[in-house]
């Protein structure tokens, strides 16, 4: 017969030493912190550029006019950075977000000036083009299985050259649009608070990213972008339909970047295709990688993409305001993509 262990006294020889946790250094601590707030490292950037310019600079910088002027320049950049930064958080890439928006706002020009559709109309018929563009671009990239950097390379120069063969590269001007459809320079219209000057098209900035920001954080479609960034195996044994959230991805970058077209004709009052071959694309992933945005996917902020447009505008006007060579905005800004792609390395060690 089996006898019956004494429980008691096995406890008693047992060891009763408590598990300990080492105590976190202040550099972890801080380490850990930045993890878990993606948008603290470019908000301590863009308050020391605010701060160094205005030493630098003086009571002149520190003005209401000017941070909001920096606010207009940075609207179209910050609205199209939002876009590229839904396709970052996913791993992905989109080089074509920047023709999108251009494409976009001469089918907006186009139908409500040389065709004489009402200017809402031609807004929406501009809209479902820039969405359509995005969503070819998602398709290609979750049912294809093809590279973004590849299939947004490809449709850059396809979206580039339908963009100057329908619009015979023939600029709609300013009075054009003032006297035939007003309502697409709606964003241009400014209003003042103080001796501050805001236009519509930056509270549409604003706006649209808290929008973006509330739906990423608290909605499931938010969570199904991050995960099938961070790991899209992982999210598929989950349950979460990759290839859909990537579809409806690139779908919302294309229906913003058409947003940004009606921001750009407000700003700049004229339609231009040659607007295409201004730097967007590098100026929107400037500002999401600058914001924190991890180009390996799943982990940043949006809010984060709003400071790092907002850091570029500081540089660029800061520089401007001091008479510096324009290159050494070009140098600047290069030193902290460098620099973000460092602190977001650093950074994510704290999840390994």
């Amino acid at each position: 017969m089996a006898t019956i262990p004494d429980y008691e006294k096995v406890i008693d020889q047992s060891n009763g030493t408590v598990a300990q946790f080492e105590d976190r250094s202040a550099f972890q601590k801080l380490q850990h912190f930045l993890h878990s707030t993606p948008a603290a490292v470019p908000l301590i950037v863009l308050i020391a550029s605010i701060i160094a310019f205005g030493l630098a600079i003086g009571g002149k910088f520190f003005s209401q006019y000017t941070l909001t002027l920096i606010l207009q320049q940075v609207a179209v950049v910050g609205i199209l950075g939002a876009a590229q930064t839904l396709v970052i958080l996913t791993k992905g890439i989109d080089l074509s977000i920047g023709v999108i928006m251009v494409i976009s706002a001469v089918i907006m020009g186009n139908c409500a000036v040389t065709y004489g559709l009402p200017a809402p109309i031609a807004i929406a018929i501009g809209m479902a083009f820039g969405t359509m563009f995005g969503m070819i671009n998602g398709i290609l990239v979750a049912k294809m299985n093809l590279p973004p950097f590849i299939v947004t390379l490809g449709t850059w120069n396809i979206v580039m050259a339908l963009n100057f063969i329908y619009s015979d590269n023939a600029t709609i001007r300013q009075t054009d649009v003032e006297a035939n459809a007003p309502f697409l320079a709606f964003f241009g219209i400014s209003f003042k608070i103080g001796s501050a000057v805001f236009t519509l098209g930056v509270i549409a900035m604003v706006l649209l990213v808290l929008i973006l920001w509330y739906v990423l954080n608290h909605t499931a479609w938010g969570r199904h972008v991050y995960a099938a960034g961070d790991d899209p195996e992982a999210a598929e044994l989950s349950g979460i339909r990759v290839d859909r959230t990537l579809i409806s991805v690139y779908a919302a970058a294309g229906f913003i970047a058409a947003i940004a077209a009606w921001v750009s004709i407000g700003r700049n009052g004229s339609i231009s295709p040659s607007a295409a071959v201004t730097d967007y694309n590098l100026q929107c992933i400037t500002a999401a990688v600058i914001g924190g945005i991890s180009l390996f996917g799943g982990r940043g902020s949006i809010l984060g993409t709003l400071f790092g447009a907002l850091i570029v505008g500081v540089v660029s006007m800061g520089l401007n305001m001091l008479g510096a060579d324009p290159q050494w905005k070009v140098l600047l800004t290069g030193v902290l993509i460098i620099g973000a792609v460092g602190a977001d390395q650093w950074i994510r060690k704290v999840a390994r």
